[in-house]
């Protein structure tokens, strides 16, 4: 049984609990919260038969056992838990994005190779055997000529950001914004998929406080360019696209879940669902367990490789738009 302790008691550390119940393989067996959120922390306990609650995080990484720390916490402070649990010498999962900037997914990334622990991102559509869908279709699709990526939806904070109260999701020193929280997801499977761009671009609208509550990253590879756009102030049906010379491939809804893929190639168009699971967390948490239990440690560098190459991605599209570095 693999132990995993949570840090956080936000919307995405209840979504992990609620895929970890079918992960016979895993068990929760904590939870951290900063003090004034002990509340919310004793009702996951208790919903979840978590059996330890900690506040002092310094007390936690001393006196818990457990085999992972899950990162679940605010983008801006990803980086400083991930490094104090690593220095501690614990496994970590970190949730996206793995950090702000790809000079600290480095240094994140160099640690837990000295240390020889398993550092990985919680990017769900690398453990979704519809990903290996589309990875094998690509060399029947011929030269690829165009990708087109679109995750939207409409936040559940958007009307209070209007309303003038500024969440972490879309504060600039928060590392908030479409970019970051959801436009993430497009760049990664670009760069899982097709590697380094040549150059890319990115352009946002931007609301009063500068956030970008949405915007479309432009990147030009060698035979081809791809869009992705990203979007928490509005809502469309999420796709990704990848248009070849000799076929087509399209992800059927958001990127993030991958839950259907059309194919269209050698004279025939067909759906394609392997994915085993509804929540898209279950086959992520299967296969940590399995890189654990094996140390897989060549799989944790293949991921942390990844990582690094989406943040120098981010950190260009920034640049590209004069937003500024956190």
């Amino acid at each position: 049984m693999v132990k995993i302790a949570l840090l956080g008691a936000g919307k995405i550390v209840q979504e992990a609990l609620t895929a970890l119940r079918e992960v016979p393989q895993m068990e929760a067996v904590a939870i951290f919260t900063r003090p004034q959120s002990r509340a919310k922390a004793e009702k996951l306990a208790a919903k979840w038969h978590i059996p330890r609650i900690y506040t002092d995080y310094e007390a936690m990484l001393t006196a818990e056992d457990a085999d992972f720390f899950y990162v679940g916490l605010a983008n801006h402070v990803h980086y400083a838990y991930a490094r104090r649990a690593l220095q501690h010498g614990r496994h970590v999962i970190m949730e996206k994005p793995f950090a702000p900037t790809a000079t600290e997914i480095r240094e994140l990334a160099d640690l837990a190779r000295e240390k020889g622990l398993c550092l990985i991102e919680a990017v769900t559509p690398f453990f979704l055997p519809n990903y290996e869908v589309v990875r094998e279709a690509l060399p029947h699709l011929g030269r690829i000529r165009a990708v087109q990526a679109n995750y939207s939806q409409y936040s559940s904070r958007y009307d209070r950001y209007l309303a003038g109260e500024v969440l972490p999701v879309f504060d600039p020193e928060k590392c908030g914004g479409a970019l970051y929280d959801i436009n993430i997801y497009n760049l990664n499977l670009l760069a899982g998929l097709f590697g380094r761009p040549q150059a890319m671009h990115y352009m946002a609208n931007t609301g009063y406080n500068g956030i970008d509550t949405s915007g479309v990253a432009v990147l030009r590879y060698k035979d081809f360019f791809a869009t992705a756009v990203g979007a928490k102030d509005s809502a469309s049906p999420g796709f990704f696209l990848v248009q070849g010379e000799t076929g087509w491939l399209r992800v059927d809804g958001a990127p993030n879940e991958m839950p259907a893929v059309t194919l269209s190639y050698g004279g025939r168009t067909w759906q394609v669902q392997k994915n085993r699971y509804a929540h898209r967390m279950v086959h992520e948490f299967q296969r940590m367990a399995e890189i654990y239990e094996s140390h897989d440690l060549a799989a944790v560098q293949r991921g942390l490789s990844r990582s690094v190459l989406v943040g120098e991605i981010v950190d260009g599209l920034r640049q590209s738009a004069a937003m500024s570095q956190p």
